[in-house]
């Protein structure tokens, strides 16, 4: 019995936080359930930084050595940059020459962010924006997936995919299956300022950050104000690092809300048992980060066999497209 297919990509940010963590171990997970195609997302990332695209390739490398230092292996995924894969283009296209303009006005997130970017002096009222969920739906239909993992807040952009492979399925023949989501409850990390984790609000611990460096981060996290003294009654519902022990200690939560309360503990020593628990998940990532950094080029390699394999795949998908469009 042949497995499903998985779909998934990722913006090239440059290196990684403790934020996007949860989404890579779920991605890690699915490599043994699914045929995974995991990609850099570098089209996507003109669609709102085509003025500066000096560090995308460094950024690139960047991402994918956290990919694989969280534990994405070449061997079971194919890991791959987009834009490698001209056909991903030449189907969105297609897609764009079938799919109603109110389609794409209708998606939640583009009005917001073209608001909230033009609140940033940035202008993106451009097609590439607009068009965006449209290439999303040539991403993961162009590997025919069967479901692709995703947050609550990409429900409107599967559907999209889902209603553009049921309108082409529908004007040709059934070449596209109509993917599910994967929806995982994704814990939204704050940054240590209690803001949104941000690299451009300098509020992140990085992933696999060294050991003095997670102490240093986790010292500056905003606790209680309220609470002055260590014998003061707590309120952990208010405090940053209440919120990652409810990740990195769920099994002592319950006693340390107890604790805080009572004023039997100190922010000083909750500090000390969050910055020992996060240290227990990086170390084993700073350790294979540090070994995939010792071998120059291996990055480089990995994608190139990616965008191999995903290149055949997407010849023959795009094979099957032109015979239906265009009676090849």
């Amino acid at each position: 019995m042949s497995k499903g297919i998985i779909v998934s990509g990722m913006r090239p940010t440059g290196k990684l936080h403790l934020g996007h963590l949860y989404v890579l171990e779920n991605w890690a997970r699915l490599q043994s359930e699914y045929d995974c195609y995991y990609f850099v997302a570098d089209w996507h990332a003109l669609s709102t930084s085509f003025e500066d695209n000096s560090s995308m390739r460094d950024n690139t490398r960047e991402m994918v050595t956290d990919w694989l230092a969280a534990g994405l292996d070449p061997e079971k995924s194919v890991i791959f940059v987009q834009s490698d894969i001209l056909e991903h283009a030449e189907l969105h296209l297609i897609f764009s020459m079938i799919t109603p303009l109110s389609w794409l006005e209708r998606v939640p997130t583009f009005k917001d962010q073209v608001q909230q970017l033009k609140e940033q002096g940035k202008d993106i009222n451009t097609y590439g924006f607009l068009g965006y969920p449209l290439l999303q739906a040539a991403d993961i239909l162009m590997y025919k997936a069967d479901a692709v993992p995703v947050g609550e807040d990409q429900l409107p952009h599967l559907e999209l995919c889902r209603e553009v492979a049921r309108r082409f399925n529908y004007l040709y023949r059934p070449v596209f299956p109509e993917p599910q989501g994967l929806v995982a409850r994704v814990p939204l990390l704050p940054g240590i300022d209690g803001r949104k984790m941000s690299k451009s609000y300098h509020n992140d611990i990085a992933l696999g950050a060294e050991t003095d460096v997670i102490k240093e981060r986790v010292n500056a996290m905003i606790t209680d104000p309220a609470r002055i003294r260590k014998t003061d009654p707590g309120h952990p519902e208010v405090c940053i690092v209440h919120e990652y022990h409810s990740i990195y200690a769920a099994d002592k939560l319950a006693g340390l809300e107890d604790e805080c309360r009572g004023g039997r503990t100190g922010c000083v020593a909750c500090k000390k048992l969050l910055a020992a628990s996060i240290e227990e998940v990086m170390a084993p990532i700073r350790e294979r980060r540090a070994e995939i950094l010792k071998r120059p080029g291996y990055v480089d390699e990995i994608l190139a066999e990616g965008a191999r394999k995903a290149k055949a795949k997407s010849v023959e998908t795009m094979k099957e497209v032109r015979e239906v469009v265009f009676n090849d």
